[in-house]
């Protein structure tokens, strides 16, 4: 089960299949997909939000292992204005988020990254979180750094936008 969370400015909301027009409407743009995954679809399909919904996210969620949300403004909360997960795997990839561009440089990210830790130490009471990102998403790194990761090794990884270096961070439980 994914419960709510809060910050001083969002809501994280659990995703919900009902959320997935609003982020076919949002998602499908390069600057939020190229340092996604490759799994991500590019192009982006008409039905990729509701496909993933569907048979990705939420019955990896009802198996418990992934939690996803969205991130609303509390000023607006019925607007969605990104995204946020969790994933319990052993390659490095614990958590993604992606975020609308107009909502870049205000910090929202780092505050929803620190629901979304908190909630893997002190609910989950994971060990240790640990993600991978392109060396190119300066952006990404900055979070890490404000949240104490400290980067351990350095690979290759497939990207919506290629094969690139790659990053992997991670922190540990109190």
């Amino acid at each position: 089960m994914t419960p709510p969370l809060e910050t001083p400015r969002l809501f994280l909301r659990p995703l919900e299949l009902s959320d997935a027009p609003q982020i076919q409407r949002i998602f499908p743009r390069w600057e939020i997909v190229r340092h996604l995954a490759a799994r991500v679809p590019w192009p982006y399909p008409p039905d990729g939000a509701l496909s993933f919904i569907r048979d990705v996210a939420l019955p990896a969620v009802a198996r418990g292992e992934a939690w996803n949300w969205t991130l609303r403004l509390k000023s607006d909360p019925a607007r969605i204005i990104g995204g946020i997960d969790l994933r319990k795997t052993d390659n490095h990839d614990n958590r993604g988020f992606w975020l609308d561009p107009a909502f870049h440089r205000r910090g929202l990210m780092t505050e929803a990254a620190d629901a979304a830790t908190a909630f893997w130490f002190d609910v989950l009471h994971f060990p240790v979180l640990r993600t991978s990102k392109a060396v190119a998403n300066v952006a990404s790194r900055r979070i890490s750094e404000k949240q104490g990761m400290r980067m351990i090794g350095v690979t290759e990884r497939d990207y919506v936008s290629g094969r690139q270096p790659s990053e992997v961070w991670e922190i540990t439980g109190a």
